[in-house]
């Protein structure tokens, strides 16, 4: 990990900015193109349906940002199913206006393949487009890692292309891909811990779903 980069978790007072970074990070890329095709809208839009979840990973999971607040991972402890966020179906609704069909479409996809067994759920990272190829990802990664392997914890992801090289850096290997409807391919990924707990029991077999009531979130952004 570079140690320049410091990284650190998120206070409540940061869920805002974490927020506004995915949203920048999304803003330009095919799947936030798809999720709302009204460019003139859509950084808005993804700011506060991020905005959503990433108040929601502070109850049932965790974020950790560098300390620049120019680049973040938001994840969910996965022990067991987790409830969506309070008032979900509203709250989406309110925030995506016409173009909520489309996030609820991205969750079910999601869900087809999401483990089914203990796991943590890697659901945002994201890097300013400022910061790109700074270290910055590489940096929450390697925390990441460190983390898992403590807890003994496999961790799951969906990704677009651009981050899939840098994730298999850490460990984590491909699964069969999810394409969005007329939309781009998303790389579901996995990683075992190095030191597994054997407490919590893996099966790298079945990338399959929970379903959308066991709550999840947006894939990761480069």
């Amino acid at each position: 990990m570079d140690s320049s980069v410091r990284i650190r978790a998120a206070r409540w007072t940061d869920r805002q900015a974490v927020a506004a970074l995915i949203a920048d990070a999304l803003n330009l890329s095919p799947l936030g193109a798809w999720l709302v095709p009204d460019a003139a809208q859509r950084r808005q839009v993804m700011t506060d349906v991020v905005a959503v979840w990433v108040e929601h990973a502070m109850f049932f999971g965790d974020v950790h940002l560098t300390d620049d607040l120019t680049a973040a991972i938001v994840g969910f402890h996965r022990y067991r199913p987790i409830p969506p966020p309070a008032n979900y179906p509203t709250r989406l609704v309110e925030a995506a206006g016409a173009h909520a069909e489309r996030f609820t479409a991205l969750e079910c996809l999601i869900a087809q393949q999401q483990p089914t067994e203990p796991h943590y759920h890697l659901a945002l990272l994201a890097v300013s487009p400022t910061r790109q190829k700074a270290g910055c990802g590489s940096a929450l990664l390697s925390h990441h890692r460190a983390r898992l392997d403590r807890i003994g914890l496999p961790s799951w992801t969906a990704v677009t292309a651009e981050p899939e090289h840098l994730l298999a850096r850490y460990g984590y290997t491909l699964r069969p891909p999810l394409t969005v409807p007329n939309g781009p391919s998303l790389r579901p990924m996995r990683r075992n811990p190095h030191h597994a707990s054997r407490a919590m029991p893996i099966n790298p077999t079945r990338p399959v779903g929970d379903r959308w009531q066991d709550q999840h979130a947006y894939p990761s952004t480069p």
